[in-house]
């Protein structure tokens, strides 16, 4: 059940960090949703307004992606409603330098997600963190942004979505969508590659959409 700050993680991976693994190192990770896990809002929606300043967006444009972070502050996003907002954002990209995105996201951190992190959140990345876990956030939003963000929290890896670019600039197209399924398929081949043992390894999410990654860790109880 979520705490009174928001954050939680779902019974299939109940395990606390204080809970012994033998053979821990680099055989264990721990993986992390970054929205409404990580951080209290929409890690894509939260750069609206360094965009707006930057010239990439309009007022309106602007906007609607405040009253967007609001809703999913409150109620978070349904799957058709993560769709929908994954269409509007290549669109809205297409033509944008990545450069300058990287550019902003990277000068914007502390303002726009710093201060939004759940303090839970920073206890438990630190927690692993200090038993030698490899910490990787595993997200739907853009590799430009979680990225910057999983650099800032000193984690390990990141797997986001990756938007088509050419020439320097994004096509608006996907080249990997980061949500359901496939987010367990990325995981699934990093553990394969990395030697983790993944029933020694942790999951954290806020969504049901995530079951397929927290199917693969932990052990049920």
């Amino acid at each position: 059940m979520p705490n009174r700050k928001g954050f939680w993680c779902l019974p299939l991976c109940c395990r606390t960090v204080s809970t012994s693994v033998e053979g821990g190192g680099t055989t264990t990770a721990a993986f992390f949703d970054l929205d409404k896990t990580i951080i209290s809002k929409s890690s894509t929606l939260a750069f609206a307004p360094a965009f707006y300043r930057h010239g990439l967006i309009t007022t309106i444009q602007a906007c609607r992606g405040a009253v967007a972070q609001l809703t999913f502050r409150r109620a978070g996003a349904s799957p058709g409603q993560m769709e929908r907002i994954r269409d509007q954002i290549t669109a809205l990209c297409s033509g944008w330098h990545a450069e300058q995105v990287t550019q902003i996201v990277t000068a914007g951190l502390s303002q726009a997600i710093g201060r939004h992190v759940y303090s839970e959140a920073r206890s438990l990345l630190a927690d692993h963190q200090r038993a030698g876990h490899d910490v990787v956030i595993v997200s739907t939003s853009g590799q430009e942004i979680a990225g910057p963000i999983g650099a800032m929290l000193g984690v390990s890896d990141v797997i986001a979505t990756r938007l088509t670019v050419a020439d320097g600039k994004y096509t608006g197209s996907v080249d990997f969508y980061a949500y359901g399924q496939a987010k367990a398929d990325h995981v699934r081949m990093l553990a394969d590659r990395r030697g983790y043992r993944l029933a020694d390894c942790f999951a954290y999410s806020d969504s049901v959409t995530d079951l397929p990654l927290l199917e693969l860790v932990g052990t049920r109880t």
